[in-house]
């Protein structure tokens, strides 16, 4: 909100009142004129506080390579390309994403739509060097396929990190409520289940504009009687300028239910 006088008021009712930039000042007064919509003004219609950094948005499209290499199934390698926006306002943020595969092997293959998720979350500053992020979101049933998975599941979080100087040590958990109906037919007996899930890990600030870090990963598959998730990967940011961005993410899978190697490149725009 800008501040307006009551001076101007008065002052409009008395002649014609212009005010191109519709900052509250009118023109014959405005000693900055084109001020920014964002910005808050004086009464000489000049900048005293920009609100732009307080939101943002940021679009990131991007595509993936995942490789399985199971002791008792085919060598199977999954292509997606991946869409991605974000919403963030001071400590607020919100995410939507979805994502394409193409999934091939020696005997099969298939294509559609992974399932979608929309988040929010809330960062907390307990003190100079220490956030903690609370979030929530649903997985939305837009991948399709014979077993059951067509109900929306939903999630909650919980992420701290602690910097220390240019360095950063974060851990993070997750729970994640599985809607899912079981599977018990004469071809299929597959039995779902909530699952949890751990991370941690440490990442340094190399420069201004490139970020680097290293994790573990480990969490319950979605179906009982499954190995646990368990990974290690890396990941890198850099910013190219003031709006362009890239990550790239590379994940080793430490059990067999895990992909063997997955790699992800992205590019995006923040604005």
């Amino acid at each position: 909100m800008r501040y307006i006088f009551s001076l101007l008021f008065i002052t409009a009712t008395l002649f014609a009142y212009v005010d191109s930039d519709m900052d509250g000042v009118e023109d014959s007064l405005d000693k900055c004129p084109n001020t920014p919509m964002t910005d808050l003004v004086d009464i000489k219609g000049c900048s005293t506080k920009s609100l732009a950094d307080n939101q943002h948005f940021d679009i990131i499209v991007g595509v993936s390579l995942g490789q399985t290499n199971y002791a008792l199934t085919p060598n199977t390698d999954t292509y997606a390309t991946t869409a991605q926006v974000d919403y963030y306002y001071k400590d607020f943020s919100l995410q939507a994403s979805t994502s394409f595969y193409n999934t091939t092997s020696s005997s099969y293959s298939d294509s559609g739509m992974n399932d979608s998720i929309v988040a929010a979350s809330y960062m907390l500053h307990p003190s100079n060097d220490v956030t903690v992020r609370l979030g929530a979101g649903a997985i939305l049933p837009t991948y399709d396929s014979n077993l059951n998975n067509n109900e929306t599941d939903y999630f909650a979080s919980v992420n701290v990190s602690r910097t220390i100087d240019d360095a950063n040590i974060f851990a993070g958990y997750s729970y994640t409520m599985i809607n899912d109906s079981d599977v018990v037919d004469a071809s299929n007996t597959i039995y779902y289940q909530n699952t949890n899930a751990y991370s941690i890990g440490a990442g340094y600030d190399f420069t201004p504009k490139l970020y680097a870090n290293l994790s573990y990963f480990q969490a319950n598959s979605v179906y009982k009687g499954v190995q646990d998730l368990k990974s290690v990967s890396t990941y890198i940011f850099y910013s190219i300028d003031e709006n362009w961005f890239f990550n790239v993410s590379y994940l080793k899978g430490l059990s067999d239910s895990t992909s063997d190697n997955y790699g992800y490149v992205s590019l995006g725009y923040y604005f």
